[in-house]
């Protein structure tokens, strides 16, 4: 009958594996070490080491001082507004925002604001203009539907 044959593996040694590895790193990775020490002088010297520091050794006072400035109604008030805003203004049609932008640059951008009122038939003339009935439409869109917000709201007699 056939013997097994017996094999015998010295133990392995994995600290002297990592020192071998860490010896060799320097040589290795010699400009990423070069690189890494520049950003960390860089730091030192502008003092953002020691700021990092001091927000280490003051996390628990800050995270405290943060949730008490949340906890007021001033505070949760302006969260929630923030966030209806950027909904708001995911919304609005990008190209909708443009023409807002341009139309608010051409009318107060550039020239003095018109200091004597338009006459009557001035304005009369222009009511044939179809750029501006089709912005009035707007303008009434808008104020029809706020208005009918605020009464469902509640906030408007």
């Amino acid at each position: 009958m056939a013997r097994p044959i017996s094999l015998e593996l010295p133990p392995r040694d994995t600290s002297e594996e990592l020192r071998n590895r860490l010896d060799q790193a320097p040589v290795e990775h010699a400009a990423a070490l070069l690189g890494a020490y520049e950003v960390l002088q860089q730091l030192h010297d502008h003092g953002i080491l020691d700021l990092l520091r001091g927000l280490l050794g003051a996390s628990d006072k800050l995270v405290e001082t943060a949730v008490d400035a949340t906890k007021s109604d001033e505070a949760v008030r302006a969260i929630r507004n923030a966030i209806i805003l950027g909904k708001m203004l995911g919304a609005i049609d990008p190209d909708v925002l443009q023409g807002v932008a341009v139309a608010m640059g051409e009318t107060l951008g550039c020239q003095k604001p018109v200091i004597e009122p338009p006459g009557l038939f001035s304005l009369l003339s222009q009511f044939r203009q179809p750029e501006l009935r089709r912005s009035m439409a707007l303008l009434n869109k808008f104020l029809d539907t706020l208005g009918t917000q605020l009464r469902s709201r509640g906030n408007c007699p």
